[in-house]
Parts: structure tokens; C-alpha cells; sequence
């Protein structure tokens, strides 16, 4: 598995599938799903509402309206949109996401940092957590995994992340 980190838009990339850490309501009102919705189409958060609620640890997978990637994967990081949350809910997301990533045979994904935001995690403990999901993903797919993020603290908290992960701290 290949894993590159770049300050970009999610929204943008031309991937299978990219992460939506969303909220179990399925609401994409602000953040990383509201950009999502705003870019994509109203059809991303109507497909992500019609199967709510949506487990936290769970994820769905729906259209990605006119966004450039095939699909969007819906990982709940918190029930309600704007709860603060611990790290281990984004390690749940993430690794429902890895898993869903397998099940449809996404072979690229992008991955925007997770829950630091209104959820309130410290950049480096979300990257922590997702890279630590990276590694312990043993299935197929995906293939190639983009960390990314237009905030460059929290590119640069996955690259540090990565690097440890890598010396093995």
C-alpha cells in the first residue's frame, strides 16, 4: 500500500472514493461535508440522509453527485453535527473506511484529517490514529491512500505521523 500526504481539496481529486467524516445524521453542513456538498450536489447529503442513522464506526458508501472521484464513503466521527469527540472516534472512522474501501474494491482513496475540527481532537493524536489504522489495514484495497488537507498544520501533522510510524515511535 502506497500512502502520499498533500495540502489539497478533497473535492477536487479524481479518485475512486474519497472520506467524508461525517455525522450519523448524515448532514453535510459544514467542514469537510459541507465543502463536500457544496462542490458535489445536494444528491451526496440526500443519498447519505436516506440510510441515517449511520453508526459511528460504521460507513456508507453513496454518489458523489458532480465531485471528480467515483464515490463518497461516509465514516461518522460523532452522532451529532458539532460534538466534541476523543481520538478513538477517528480511529474508528478510519478504519471503517479502510474496510469499506476494501469491500467495494476502491483501489485510490483520499483521506482529509479527521474530527479536529468541531470535534476538537489535536492534529497530531487524528493523525496518529488514522496512520495507525493505515498500518494495521491488511486487505487488497485500497492500493493507494492521499492524506490530505488544505490546513498545512494538519498535513504536517500526518507527515510527522507517518515518519514515526516508519522509525517505529
Amino acid at each position: 500500500m502506497q500512502v502520499h500526504v498533500a495540502k489539497a481539496e478533497l473535492w477536487n481529486l479524481p479518485v475512486d472514493a474519497v472520506v467524508n467524516p461525517a455525522n450519523s445524521l448524515g448532514i453535510m453542513g459544514g467542514g469537510v461535508g459541507g465543502a463536500l456538498r457544496r462542490q458535489g450536489g445536494d444528491a451526496i447529503q440526500h443519498a447519505a440522509m436516506a440510510v441515517a442513522p449511520i453508526a459511528v464506526g460504521a460507513a456508507i458508501v453513496t454518489t458523489a453527485g458532480q465531485l471528480p472521484c467515483s464515490r463518497v464513503i461516509h465514516v461518522p466521527t460523532m452522532e451529532e453535527p458539532g460534538m466534541k469527540i476523543g481520538a478513538e472516534n477517528v480511529r474508528r472512522a478510519a478504519r471503517a473506511a479502510l474496510i469499506a474501501s476494501d469491500r467495494n474494491q476502491f483501489k485510490v482513496i483520499a483521506m482529509p484529517g479527521m474530527g479536529t475540527d468541531l470535534g476538537d481532537v489535536p492534529m497530531d493524536e487524528a493523525a496518529r490514529a488514522i496512520v495507525e489504522e493505515i498500518r494495521a489495514h491488511k486487505r487488497p484495497a485500497p492500493e493507494t491512500i492521499y492524506l490530505v488537507d488544505t490546513n498545512e498544520s494538519m498535513v504536517l501533522a500526518f507527515e510527522e505521523a507517518l515518519r514515526n510510524a516508519q522509525a517505529n515511535l
